[in-house]
């Protein structure tokens, strides 16, 4: 594992990213019922809460919402991202650069692969660039692995997961965020893949606070260094509710049951 000194996307060695790039992939439609949160300053405002060790979103909300907040969040820049609207394999284009992004002073990158589509070449060849590039400026990378295309049949399997997760470590990412592979067992083997890298799950869909607080608890079990949760925080009627609960569950190693 890279080490990452005084890195503030890590506390007690552990990481909750607050992911907020979702109105480039999924659009307005994911902020029905929560519309006052299309203002990204609310977003921004949750991103303050002491669980939060970084706030995941794009170029536009950086250059727009970050210098508010620059005193108050830690910001992980997310250099790709694709549509909904798009029909063809699954793409995330490139559209900042790290050097844009370290003018902004963010404290990490993010970027998106989608191994097994046809276009994992340039995608491995564009990861490869940034990733050399974040080094330069000692920027922490973290890579969301999400392997699709044509061999991937289940891309939620043990195999097809591990296989993520190990990409983290071979590509030189400082953090893997894979989906979750339907056990705790399954979880277990993907973290093993990914030897020193740390693998970060992801939030996905919003659902019940037992039941998302208890798939964290039994990914924090085996070994996983955090997560990186967007709608499962701000789709929530009060989501600092949430955030007080994911602080005890990821940091201090308390159960679902504890906080529920």
């Amino acid at each position: 594992m890279r080490p990452l000194g005084d890195s503030p996307l890590v506390r007690n060695d552990k990481t909750l990213v607050l992911a907020h790039d979702h109105g480039v992939e999924h659009g307005p439609k994911q902020f029905s019922g929560v519309e006052d949160r299309l203002d990204p300053n609310h977003v921004f405002e949750m991103a303050t809460h002491d669980a939060v060790t970084a706030l995941a979103v794009g170029k536009g909300l950086t250059e727009t919402y970050y210098p508010s907040y620059k005193d108050d969040v830690n910001l992980l820049a997310k250099l790709n991202g694709g549509s909904d609207l798009w029909m063809g394999d699954p793409y995330s284009a490139h559209n900042w650069s790290v050097d844009y992004a370290a003018e902004l002073d963010v404290d990490a990158i993010g970027y998106t692969i989608y191994p097994g589509v046809n276009d994992e070449v340039e995608m491995f060849e564009a990861f490869g660039e940034v990733q050399e590039n974040a080094r330069d400026h000692d920027l922490p990378i973290a890579m969301w692995a999400y392997p699709r295309g044509q061999a991937v049949k289940e891309h939620r399997s043990k195999e097809i997961i591990a296989y993520a997760a190990r990409l983290g470590l071979e590509l030189g990412s400082d953090f893997t965020k894979v989906k979750y592979p339907r056990s705790k067992e399954n979880m277990a083997y993907a973290v093993q893949s990914a030897a020193d890298n740390r693998v970060l799950l992801s939030g996905g869909s919003k659902t019940s606070d037992r039941e998302f607080l208890e798939l964290v608890e039994d990914c924090m079990d085996v070994g996983v260094a955090g997560l990186a949760v967007g709608r499962n925080v701000w789709q929530r009627e009060n989501p600092y509710e949430m955030l007080d609960m994911l602080e005890e569950v990821v940091f201090e190693g308390a159960s679902a049951d504890d906080v529920l």
